[in-house]
């Protein structure tokens, strides 16, 4: 399995949730995990994915992420789940 952190944050909108999902799906990417919450019109999703089968590699995932972020008004980041892991270690 090759696992990947994915962050959206920004101004909650109608379809936010389904434009990402629709482009992990169409890209052969799983999700195995997702949490999302909304607090007082802001919006924030942290999934956790697969990309064991996806089409594309990490850095073309990674790009066009963002620029889906930026089309739809949200900020999108990946990182791999190993460095997510070493970032965030007390």
């Amino acid at each position: 399995m090759k696992r990947v952190i994915i962050t959206v944050v920004g101004k909650d909108a109608v379809g936010i949730i389904a434009r990402v999902c629709t482009y992990l799906a169409g890209n052969g990417i799983n999700i195995l995990e997702i949490s999302q919450t909304i607090v007082q019109g802001y919006f924030n999703m942290m999934m956790i994915v697969d990309t064991v089968h996806a089409t594309n590699s990490f850095g073309n995932l990674s790009e066009e992420l963002e620029a889906l972020g930026e089309e739809i008004g949200v900020i999108i980041r990946c990182q791999k789940e190993e460095i997510f892991d070493k970032m965030h270690r007390i």
